[in-house]
């Protein structure tokens, strides 16, 4: 493993492993939306940090549960059953295609019946998990420095969740977005967005000020972000947000995103990047709830 806690990971230095583990996670993750029961705002599907990669969570299969964890210290793929029953794949290069058909034979092998859409999301021009044969790469080292930044940003983040009292989501990874986020809610509904998707009008049926990582790549409608970055964003966004004051000086407000961003470059090389990273989190939140009108008094917890 990298013994540098905020490792460089340049987006053109793990590109096609990048790709290749996103479907991976998202075979992964829509398993875990088949077989979990809904809670709002999507957050039954995510991932989170673990201390060897990104898990699901025990997820109820009938009388047992089962649990997939990608250990990014081994490199393998291991799916554990409350029963004792446990399968590995060792995380190698191959193919999406390989790996959709691997993954599903494993969990037929433990009992486990689930179907899932095999057609990627959130991404530009999708393939089929079945017949992507594209995607192939697996590069253990920089998925090891992926993994670090990952397990520094959640300590981070949950550090700056503990700042606030109001509903707060778990630090969870989005899959689709392959994203690391948290997200504060004001307690108040949002209004409806005008031919919103179900998805989009259930994660945004509240009004929240969300923030993540992204290590960088194509965004549908919104060109290419070649660099990781942190984000953050308020919806509804307020008068005046774009225009508002944060830190530290290498944040900005991204037009095409309609986020704030912060280089993941400029944190890793701060002083102190922990320090540097809650700045970020702290003063956007500061704009996003000053602006939007959200009761800090009740929402911030005290001494923050």
């Amino acid at each position: 493993m990298t013994e540098d806690p905020w490792p460089a990971l340049p987006l053109d230095a793990w590109r096609d492993t990048y790709a290749t583990l996103h479907m991976w996670t998202q075979i992964v993750g829509k398993v875990r939306l088949a077989l979990t029961p809904p809670v709002n705002h999507w957050w039954h599907v995510t991932l989170y940090v673990t201390s060897r990669g990104l898990g699901t969570s025990p997820i109820p299969y009938g009388s047992k549960q089962l649990e997939i964890d990608f250990d990014f210290v081994d490199h393998v793929l291991v799916v554990r059953c409350t029963d004792g029953a446990v399968r590995t794949l060792p995380l190698v290069p191959r193919s999406v295609a390989d790996f959709y058909r691997e993954v599903m034979a494993m969990l037929a092998s433990l009992g486990i019946a689930v179907k899932i859409w095999p057609m990627p999301v959130e991404i530009p021009n999708p393939i089929r998990f079945t017949e992507d044969r594209t995607h192939a790469s697996y590069d253990p080292k920089s998925v090891e420095r992926l993994f670090q930044i990952l397990v520094q940003t959640d300590a981070v983040f949950k550090e700056f969740r503990g700042r606030f009292r109001g509903k707060c989501s778990p630090v969870h990874f989005f899959w689709g977005a392959f994203d690391l986020a948290v997200t504060r809610f004001s307690g108040r509904r949002a209004p409806a967005r005008e031919g919103a998707d179900p998805v989009t009008a259930e994660a945004y049926s509240h009004e929240v000020i969300s923030h993540g990582f992204w290590p960088g790549g194509a965004w549908p409608g919104a060109g290419t972000i070649d660099a990781p970055i942190y984000y953050s964003y308020t919806v509804p966004e307020p008068a005046g947000l774009r225009a508002a004051s944060i830190r530290p000086a290498a944040a900005s407000f991204n037009t095409v995103l309609s986020e704030f961003v912060l280089p993941y470059d400029d944190v890793r090389r701060a002083s102190s990047p922990r320090e540097a990273l809650l700045e970020f989190l702290q003063s956007t939140y500061d704009a996003g709830a000053d602006l939007a009108g959200w009761d800090r008094a009740a929402l911030d917890a005290a001494g923050r």
